[in-house]
């Protein structure tokens, strides 16, 4: 028998239910039964091909914290890839037990959460273990806790190995018949194939450049105009490289509907109309605060504090783009 556990919290170490996940753990194993656990966020960039590992499970735990409200994000995006991706005919044979520990209110909404989202993706939810924890040490050192942990997780075994059938539920019903999973017709493998697509974090930029690249095209077929290049040769020719400075700038110019990226790498800078994702300094601002700014008629942070341009990101770097471009001051009647 296999059970998988997967753990929504974000690891703290006063966080309750991961001592009850350990308790758990424990009487399992010494019913021989093979355990293993996934911390959902130290998994988070792989949560969409999760579901495969449902294939050899004969029961899962799904274990949530409540910090605030609900099961957590992470929680919900397992359970979010399992509904795309996860093959639903090896899930409705899948006992869940839900395991919720709450340090604020709403632990049964929680544990109803988990249990409704199972009956929708099919499988067959136990009855849960459920708690609001004020004082983690004294619920660890309770010994009537850790005998009801103990129950209810031997219930589970039981649950499991007998195998045995529950009542139908309105659920199934309403899933047949009002709840659509994806339009597209695949098999459990192809959507295990599409989920490994879905996390690999090169394969989605490379597909956002191609499409990125096709809608460039698609303008120049349609006749739309595309940003002017003097942007770029004005900043290329006033750029002042600072020692050991590496720092990505995205001007997202509002009324040119377009992106100018300006990437530094010490001595070389490479600048051009496009995208970044990891940029150091994102900034938003109309082509005539821009231009002005090219011009010298006023500086980068002086825009900035005007609220003529709005900036996020590293603010260090931001104050060096007024040091890295000295524009001289031009005749007003020159514009681009």
């Amino acid at each position: 028998m296999r059970v998988n556990i997967y753990y929504g919290g974000r690891g703290l170490i006063d966080d309750p239910t991961i001592f009850v996940m350990e308790r758990i753990t424990k009487v399992l194993e010494e019913l021989r039964v093979t355990v293993e656990r996934y911390n959902l966020y130290e998994e988070k960039s792989n949560i969409a091909v999760l579901p495969k590992t449902l294939k050899e499970a004969d029961g899962v735990i799904l274990a949530a914290s409540v910090e605030w409200l609900g099961i957590g994000g992470y929680l919900q995006q397992f359970l979010d890839s399992c509904w795309l991706y996860g093959d639903k005919e090896k899930i409705a044979h899948i006992y869940m037990l839900p395991v919720v520990m709450a340090t604020t209110y709403g632990e049964r909404e929680a544990e109803y959460n988990l249990i409704h989202a199972w009956e929708m993706l099919g499988g067959v939810p136990s009855e849960g273990l459920c708690a609001y924890v004020d004082n983690h040490v004294e619920f660890e050192t309770n010994a009537e806790y850790n005998l009801m942990i103990e129950k209810k997780t031997e219930n589970f075994y039981r649950t499991i190995s007998k195998k045995m059938t529950a009542f139908p539920n309105s659920s199934m019903q309403v899933k047949k018949k009002v709840l659509r999973g994806s339009t597209l017709s695949l098999t459990p493998q192809e959507s295990e194939q599409l989920s490994a697509y879905v996390s690999n974090d090169n394969y989605v930029r490379k597909q956002k450049e191609d499409i990125e690249e096709l809608a460039s095209l698609f303008k120049g077929m349609l006749g739309e105009k595309e940003p002017p290049d003097d942007y770029i040769r004005i900043l290329r020719e006033n750029f002042n490289p600072l020692d050991g400075l590496k720092a990505i700038f995205r001007i997202d110019v509002k009324d040119e509907a377009a992106s100018l990226i300006i990437d530094i790498n010490e001595n070389e800078m490479n600048c051009y109309w496009g995208s970044a994702e990891h940029a150091d300094v994102t900034a938003r601002v109309e082509s005539a605060v821009f231009l002005d700014i090219l011009h010298g008629g006023r500086t980068f942070q002086s825009a900035f504090m005007s609220g003529d341009l709005s900036a996020q990101g590293n603010f260090k770097i931001l104050r060096n783009f007024d040091t890295m471009f000295r524009f001289p001051a031009e005749d007003r009647e020159n514009e681009i």
